[in-house]
């Protein structure tokens, strides 16, 4: 069983969607993850080629239930494009996201990048996220992992499910469904004290990710007025493709 079901189509390249159980999310398993639904969000916008920069605003949390996904064009462009998506439950918007559609071109001659090499996955040890977070997105998941220093981590994650059922996903769409997960690859026994939900999600692309392995070299930051960050490289198995940001709200975790 996939993530999703698709229950309709619509011209715009969005539709409606069930959730299955795979999406329980992390801090409360009744309600989604956010990593599938920027999954779905990515592949109901990249029907139009692929995306450079992703941004997701969550706007409040989202049932295991029918969602719809409306897609529209904010900056049309034969070399430059801004396209939007929002996801309904229940006639409330609980996700609205932006993408950057960029021309490419021939820069080999100029390619360089200044982000380190992630280690490769047979040198992490395979770690068992679901012992640490509940929910049936982070049970789908096979994970790589080591601890880097205080507040870092890296690791190699991969999917046992896909997206939607019978549907073909492109290599980018998997890797935005994995993206989210950075959020809970540091947890040091304090973390667990807390509640740190992230209200957003932005991704940068440089390079288009190949394979189904998302490398990610991951550091958290928490400020002392209640805010935090979890910055991360991305990687495919050729290299790092770009990174990601997530926005954190932290309170006590309810006792």
């Amino acid at each position: 069983m996939a993530y999703f079901e698709r229950l309709a189509s619509a011209p715009d390249g969005g539709g409606r969607f069930r959730a299955t159980e795979h999406t329980g999310g992390g801090w409360n398993p009744a309600e989604q993850h956010i990593a599938p639904t920027v999954g779905l969000v990515a592949h109901c916008l990249a029907g139009g080629g692929p995306l450079q920069k992703l941004s997701v605003e969550i706007l409040g949390v989202i049932g295991i239930d029918e969602v719809e996904v409306a897609v529209g064009t904010v900056r049309p462009g034969r070399t430059i494009e801004l396209v939007e998506a929002t996801v309904t439950w229940g006639g409330r918007a609980v996700v609205r996201a932006r993408a950057w559609r960029l021309a490419g071109s021939d820069t080999a001659a100029a390619a360089l990048v200044a982000e380190p090499a992630l280690p490769p996955r047979d040198e992490l040890a395979a770690w068992d996220m679901s012992a640490g977070w509940p929910g049936g997105y982070i049970a789908s998941l096979e994970v790589r992992h080591r601890d880097a220093g205080p507040g870092r981590a890296q690791a190699w994650l991969r999917s046992r499910q896909e997206l939607l059922n019978g549907e073909d996903v492109t290599d980018l769409t998997r890797f935005l469904l994995l993206a989210d997960t950075a959020n809970g690859l540091v947890q040091a026994p304090e973390r667990r004290r807390w509640f740190y939900p992230n209200v957003e999600l932005t991704a940068h692309l440089f390079r288009a990710p190949t394979g189904h392995w998302v490398g990610m070299d991951t550091s958290v930051s928490w400020g002392p007025g209640g805010h935090g960050l979890t910055a991360t490289v991305l990687h495919d198995e050729a290299g790092p493709v770009g990174r990601v940001a997530q926005l954190c709200t932290l309170r006590p975790m309810p006792t």
